[in-house]
């Protein structure tokens, strides 16, 4: 108790000396900030979640509404540890869409119709802390390195397979944004510049081809044509559906999972080709077959890697903190 006193103490005397306390605290606040929930928690100096809640984002109300709920959030999760503002370092955030992490802006969020909202000086604003933000893909990439499947490596891709397909990197411990926060965006590399229409108004994208959402378009394409596969008695197509199909031997799912790892494959030695990673890691929705993808995956992307050494290939395994990267990487930040 005596230490926590002494922390106190300090952060009280270099707030009035009108800096932020960055060191010397114990706990960090992470924000994971999604479409549909704000998930907040407070996050100790061994990277584990001491204290969370998740609250709707109720994203179609105006951008101060939505900022005002994580500052509800986040004094509710302070309150429920019997802690305040000046016992953290600051808070961290992790939102969707293109990050200015400079100037801490939200430049565009299409899942929250945000446009250059100053998220960082907003929160700063109402706690009197220092905020980072940036895009949650790669507060979950930076999460693995501290904490997770990738602890000890430097040189890290994330790839999660959901809605769309997201992707987070890490160089030399560092997460990359790229120039004005606007890169890492692999889910848009192209595959086929004629190829399946992009939720983002291209062709071709390795999205419209390995996300979990192109998985289903893929099945139910497929099912339409083969009147006699087990897909057609499911209630509902979706991805899991599609791999359960699969182990029950129906070939028409057999065809479609085996098509899909390769078109995953293609852009995960795209990655590698480019950035030679120590490790690539998948999550999302798609990453609960485990092995199921990763084995072929790794045979199609050893194939189509430039530099064909077995040592010069990285890692290709399943990301293992699920729910709690977005909270604890952004607390990182």
């Amino acid at each position: 108790m005596t230490e926590h006193r002494a922390y106190k103490t300090i952060q009280k005397l270099e707030r009035s000396a009108g800096f932020f306390p960055v060191i010397l605290a114990m706990y960090r606040i992470g924000v994971d900030l999604g479409g549909t929930n704000i998930a907040v928690g407070l996050v100790n100096d061994d990277y584990v979640i001491t204290a969370r809640i998740s609250v709707p984002t109720n994203a179609l109300q105006a951008a101060e509404g939505v900022v005002a709920g994580i500052g509800d959030a986040i004094e509710r999760v302070l309150e429920k540890s019997g802690l305040t503002g000046p016992d953290c370092a600051g808070i961290g955030v992790g939102a969707p869409g293109t990050c200015d992490t400079e100037r801490g802006i939200v430049f565009r969020s299409y899942s929250l119709s945000w446009n250059n909202v100053p998220l960082a000086a907003m929160l700063e604003e109402r706690f009197h802390l220092p905020v980072r933000i940036n895009n949650d893909a790669n507060c979950a990439a930076l999460a693995e390195v501290k904490a997770g499947a990738a602890k000890g490596c430097k040189n890290v891709v994330l790839v999660t397979l959901g809605t769309g397909i997201g992707s987070g990197i890490v160089i030399n411990g560092t997460i990359y944004s790229g120039y004005l926060g606007s890169g890492t965006e692999m889910g848009h590399m192209l595959l086929d510049y004629n190829g399946e229409q992009c939720s983002c108004g291209r062709k071709g994208c390795w999205d419209a081809y390995a996300s979990s959402t192109a998985l289903v378009v893929q099945a139910k394409r497929a099912a339409f044509s083969r009147p006699e596969s087990r897909l057609n008695s499911l209630p509902q197509i979706t991805g899991q559906s599609v791999f359960e199909a699969a182990e029950q031997g129906d070939v028409t799912a057999i065809a479609i999972i085996n098509k899909y790892c390769e078109y995953l494959a293609l852009g995960i030695s795209n990655i590698i080709n480019v950035l030679a990673p120590e490790m690539i890691l998948i999550g999302g929705g798609v990453s609960s077959q485990g092995e199921r993808i990763l084995e072929p995956v790794r045979k199609y992307a050893r194939e189509n890697c430039f530099d064909k050494r077995e040592e010069a290939m990285p890692i290709i395994k399943i990301a293992s903190m699920g729910n709690e990267a977005g909270i604890i990487g952004a607390a990182v930040l």
